[in-house]
């Protein structure tokens, strides 16, 4: 179990959904996940890319997205730019916990993931949930790709990301792109992935993962069973 070790009620946080508007923002937001080189496959300027990176690392307004999913629950990117460096902290959000959510993956000192595997974040593509944010299935895809780290992605997944890529700008030849964007957040790689029948829970062997025991493990029984089907409603 992994829980949030701070909230940002006192920071300055700022609504992110405009830039997602901003071809340059998916170059920024996946720097870590692409060789430099690449930049321009996905169909933009690298100088304005890199003013989106700064964008992005003001102390004075951190960028905020909230993924709704069902049942209530949202999964929460947030952008952390502290004195040192600007992290980026990945979520599962309800009104109703008592706790301020739990940590998906986070590129702090602590390097907190992956935190997703391919089958749930194909899941959520295209089961929007409740209330308002990020509905669209690209944008979800790419904002959440950070967060994955999965050995046995399938061929579907690159033909996915790269739909997701021209439909946010990138130009049609961003297969290779596609396939660099896969291969998982530097801070913590891919892993295996196995689906207990018994937890109801997908299960992560990598050595950073906050999956290496059943998401949510600590709330009510009704709470974790909610928890479950809202990120896999088509595992087992």
């Amino acid at each position: 179990m992994v829980m949030a070790r701070r909230w940002y009620a006192s920071s300055p946080v700022v609504d992110g959904l405009p830039l997602l508007a901003e071809p340059e923002f998916w170059a920024a937001h996946l720097v870590d996940l692409y060789d430099g080189a690449l930049v321009e496959s996905f169909g933009v300027d690298p100088a304005d890319a890199e003013g989106m990176l700064e964008r992005l690392g003001d102390k004075a307004a951190w960028p905020a997205f909230r993924i709704p999913l069902a049942g209530g629950h949202g999964i929460l990117v947030h952008y952390n730019s502290g004195e040192e460096y600007t992290s980026t902290d990945y979520f599962i959000v309800h009104p109703d916990w008592r706790t301020d959510g739990l940590v998906l993956s986070s590129t702090d000192e602590d390097r907190i993931g992956p935190g997703l595997c391919w089958p749930e974040l194909a899941a959520l593509l295209d089961a929007p949930g409740d209330g308002e944010g990020v509905t669209d299935p690209h944008a979800r895809l790419l904002l959440l790709l950070p967060v994955l780290g999965d050995t046995d992605v399938p061929a579907e997944a690159v033909a996915r990301v790269r739909q997701a890529l021209i439909a946010q700008g990138a130009p049609d030849d961003c297969g290779a792109l596609a396939r660099r964007l896969l291969q998982g957040h530097p801070m913590w790689g891919v892993a295996t992935w196995s689906y207990d029948e018994d937890e109801r829970a997908w299960i992560c062997a990598g050595e950073h993962s906050p999956r290496k025991t059943p998401l949510g493990d600590h709330l009510p029984d009704a709470q974790r069973t909610a928890l479950e089907d809202c990120l896999t409603p088509t595992a087992g």
